[in-house]
């Protein structure tokens, strides 16, 4: 089984930065592909950003193109999300996500039904 913890979520100003943590635990965290999902309140779940085992390929949705970027160090377990430029269009639960099952494909990255294993969430709040 594997647990993924999220942290580093709370209240920021527009403009302003945040970097999420995903700590992953229980199996061998270099081979997933991790993802970040978000979930506004009355939205669906969206997809944020995803990187593959090595962390040489990443993938982005649209909406945070330029402004939040996905790493990962596998020696920590720990996946990151920094997140820069902040608006308050991107005030959500944000979700952590692991695939174990198969290797990256781009197009699945994107995907949250492609991943078996979530955190809890934690939640960001950008203020106007």
């Amino acid at each position: 089984q594997v647990q993924l913890v999220e942290s580093g979520g709370g209240l920021v100003q527009t403009g302003g930065s945040q970097r999420l943590s995903c700590a992953a635990s229980g199996r061998t965290f270099s081979s997933y592909t991790m993802g970040w999902f978000r979930q506004a309140p009355g939205k669906e779940r969206e997809f944020v950003a995803a990187i593959n085992w090595s962390g040489g390929t990443t993938n982005y949705a649209d909406s945070v193109k330029g402004r939040f970027t996905i790493s990962r160090d596998n020696a920590k377990n720990t996946v990151y999300l920094q997140m820069n430029s902040l608006k308050p269009e991107d005030t959500a639960v944000y979700y952590c996500a692991a695939n174990t099952l198969a290797g990256y494909v781009a197009s699945y990255s994107a995907t949250a039904s492609r991943y078996d294993y979530w955190g809890q969430g934690t939640q960001v709040t950008v203020s106007s």
